[in-house]
């Protein structure tokens, strides 16, 4: 289930806010500028499913999201907890840092941890299937898929090169609590 907690961003110990009522999720993050939705659900795709098949599925939610962010790429991430390299690749995510556009993304199955840092507040926001999330350029965030990531999100970009990360140096995301799914 979604979640989300706000933490003052020198106290990771003391939780502002802790809910899983998706309308507070959404109203938290908006004053942050960061938008949160849960689309509607659609017959179980397979884990056999193509990446276009994953597109053509939510075909008119991605239209809405181009038309009205001017997004010019969508692609289909997946990540699995057999695939190699994942060490690497969580550590990338877990550092913080900013894009210069926006960071979209649906979540067609699995979760993961998008951990917002703004106006003196740390955002934790768990996403699970059927969650988007944009967060808008310039929020200093960092993204934690856990030890056994597992999930499949529809990806929007405004530049063809997309995932363009500017790594802030700053190790507040090790202070923070990271994403530790219970095993199903």
């Amino acid at each position: 289930m979604s979640h989300l907690t706000v933490y003052a961003d020198s106290d990771p110990s003391a939780p502002l806010l802790d809910t899983g009522d998706g309308g507070r999720i959404a109203e938290a993050l908006a004053r942050i500028d960061v938008r949160f939705e849960r689309w509607p659900a659609r017959t179980h795709l397979s884990a056999a499913a193509t990446d276009q098949e994953v597109l053509d599925r939510y075909g008119p939610e991605i239209t809405k999201l181009k038309a009205a962010g001017g997004y010019q790429a969508v692609d289909v991430a997946r990540v699995r907890p057999d695939q190699a390299g994942l060490e690497p690749l969580r550590a990338k995510f877990l550092s913080e840092h900013r894009h210069d556009e926006d960071e979209v993304r649906f979540f067609v199955e699995g979760a993961g941890l998008f951990c917002l840092r703004e106006q003196g507040r740390v955002h934790l926001a768990l996403c699970e299937a059927g969650d988007m999330i944009s967060v808008p350029a310039g929020i200093r965030h960092w993204f934690d898929m856990g030890p056994t990531p597992r999930f499949t999100a529809i990806r929007l970009f405004t530049s063809p090169e997309g995932w363009v990360a500017r790594y802030t140096g700053d190790p507040i995301a090790e202070a923070f609590p990271r994403f530790e799914p219970t095993p199903a």
